[in-house]
């Protein structure tokens, strides 16, 4: 057997995913993304979980988007396939119960940046290249790109990126908000590691429903998005980590949460 294309370690209730296919600058073929998904869809029942961190194998990429050499091979029916997979796959990491982190490790193209997209946070190495690049093959994005890149760095700059199929590095990224942050690529696991531990220090709970409350209310109206919020925290009130938040806060304590 040939190695893995995914690897998964568990580390303090942090799962760390890495696309293995470095030779191949860690790009998607088939194989690659059902292994996503079925990890992402038991990262969503593991308790034990909070966080999730998805890097590159290697130093050069976090990954190149999809495999060219397979893409090449495939027929019509063939990509559409791929490219329902690959959208659902990042619907669902955009959905996940859980804060997933993006440690972007170098080039990031095409469905590598629209993977980035998906994840709620992205801290980038200093030597990142980020970017929509598709159009310069003759087709679009079609993981969410035209829709995740306008949400987050805003209409004009979007349209510019992908009508261009421009790179950006790590600076431009950070300058237009495409990432969270910078750091030295030795730091880059140990960052999204500290920023992981800072979110499992938090009730799981909480953090389940903010991201809910975000996610959909971003999407309506602000009156909606209030309604959303209003029912997203009363899921809260009843849980046994609501009132240990307060019982340490009166004890003067570290909390010790639960999920419950």
């Amino acid at each position: 057997m040939g190695e893995k294309v995914l690897l998964v370690e568990e580390k303090d209730n942090v799962s760390i995913i890495t696309l293995n296919r470095p030779k191949m600058m860690n790009s998607f073929n088939f194989e690659m993304l059902n292994a996503l998904k079925d990890e992402i869809d038991n990262i969503r029942f593991n308790g034990n979980i909070r966080v999730v961190i998805i890097k590159g194998a290697g130093d050069r990429a976090f990954c190149a988007g999809a495999d060219l050499k397979e893409r090449i091979t495939l027929s019509e029916d063939e990509v559409k396939k791929f490219i329902f997979t690959i959208r659902n796959l990042f619907s669902s990491i955009e959905n996940l119960n859980k804060p997933v982190i993006a440690a972007v490790n170098g080039v990031a193209l095409g469905g590598g940046t629209e993977l980035a997209l998906a994840c709620d946070i992205r801290i980038a190495a200093e030597n990142a290249s980020m970017g929509l690049t598709e159009t310069r093959l003759a087709i679009i994005p079609g993981a969410g790109g035209t829709q995740r890149m306008p949400r987050l760095v805003g209409k004009g700059k979007a349209k510019e990126l992908i009508f261009t199929g421009r790179r950006v590095n790590a600076d431009e990224a950070l300058d237009i908000s495409l990432v969270n942050k910078v750091c030295p690529p030795e730091r880059l696991l140990d960052e999204c590691l500290e920023m992981a531990k800072m979110i499992c220090e938090t009730g799981p709970i909480a953090i389940e429903q903010a991201k809910y409350a975000i996610n959909n209310g971003f999407e309506t109206d602000i009156n909606t998005g209030l309604a959303i919020e209003s029912n997203a925290y009363w899921v809260t009130i009843p849980t046994e980590d609501r009132l240990e938040g307060l019982a340490s806060f009166r004890e003067k304590r570290k909390p010790v949460y639960k999920g419950k």
